[in-house]
């Protein structure tokens, strides 16, 4: 396939930045051994101590996992941020996919008809979980179709597409930088993008940053209009995070979400979560067990989802 071409420069404004909580992330990019959580200059005493119950926990919580527990969940309404390991690296894993997925709608923004334009791959193309894109081998897909198969359900043929589509790995992650992001880096594609080690900053990315992205994406201006209704559809009609946050949260919560899983044990999980009636928390959740065989990653997940909520659920 041909490279599609450079994804055009859009300058990031101040109000971007501000909206999204860039600006108070970047102080803390290299890792921190000690965990991390910010409280709002304007809580009230009573969200204060919401926040700091609930970094104990996310600390508990990680003792019991075994390894790193990243996490950075932020009220909308409120500014009030629950934080653990934000500044720090994790393996992106599945949840680059988003990045992917904005990157092609950023191009299409500027390239009329692209959604709609038919990629054509063979079956040595196809990796193992391609739920989506094994059933079109003949005929091809569309560019949109492929984008709601990469979010919804995390095909991997169909997310290696779209990469190829904008330029490969260092283009996803030049738009990345369009965001006000100077740590998120995309490197490989799948199935090699979920392997790690530790000291290898390939294909990571800290939850602070990356729930400034999502932010960014899903509310705020990093993409046009229809292009963020078009992301924030495939982000809520995702069928991927059933054990891990929808098993998190209250049953009337609306999410939408973007997992990751990786060849370690890691679990990951980024959301905009909609709480009734209230404006959405912005959450990422990252692992990084000790034991490679871990299996407990979708409940650790699910576990920090309960905890964030309760810490930034709305009082009223």
């Amino acid at each position: 396939m041909t490279p599609a071409g450079p994804i055009a420069p859009w300058p990031v404004s101040r109000r971007l930045v501000l909206a999204t909580g860039v600006g108070t992330v970047l102080a803390g990019c290299a890792p921190s051994p000690s965990p991390s959580g910010t409280v709002s200059s304007s809580s009230s005493p009573s969200s204060t101590e919401r926040v700091a119950r609930a970094q104990a926990e996310l600390a508990d919580l990680e003792r019991e996992l075994g390894g790193r527990l990243g996490v950075h969940a932020v009220s909308t309404a409120t500014g009030v941020v629950v934080g653990h390991r934000a500044d720090e690296r994790f393996l992106m894993c599945s949840t680059h996919k988003v990045l992917a997925v904005a990157a092609v709608l950023r191009l299409a923004e500027q390239r009329p008809g692209l959604l709609g334009r038919r990629i054509r791959y063979d079956r040595t193309q196809l990796l193992d979980h391609a739920p989506v894109t094994s059933q079109h081998v003949d005929e091809g897909m569309d560019v949109a179709a492929l984008c709601e198969a990469a979010i919804t359900l995390s095909d991997n043929t169909a997310a290696n597409l779209l990469v190829d589509l904008v330029g490969g790995p260092a283009k996803v992650t030049e738009f990345v930088r369009t965001l006000g992001d100077p740590v998120t880096r995309l490197d490989r594609t799948e199935p090699d993008v979920n392997v790690g080690a530790p000291g290898d900053q390939r294909d990571t990315t800290t939850a602070a940053h990356m729930g400034a992205n999502l932010r960014a994406l899903a509310l705020g201006s990093g993409l046009h209009p229809a292009s963020r209704r078009r992301i924030v559809g495939w982000l809520r009609a995702s069928t991927t995070g059933a054990r891990s946050i929808r098993a998190g949260l209250p049953d009337d919560w609306e999410v939408g979400d973007k997992t990751g899983s990786g060849a370690h044990g890691e679990v990951n999980d980024v959301a905009v979560v909609w709480p009734p009636r209230h404006p959405p928390l912005v959450v990422a959740v990252y692992t990084a067990p000790s034991d490679p065989d871990s299996t407990s990653g979708y409940e650790t997940v699910a576990a920090a989802y309960r905890i964030v909520s309760r810490a930034l659920a709305p009082t009223a």
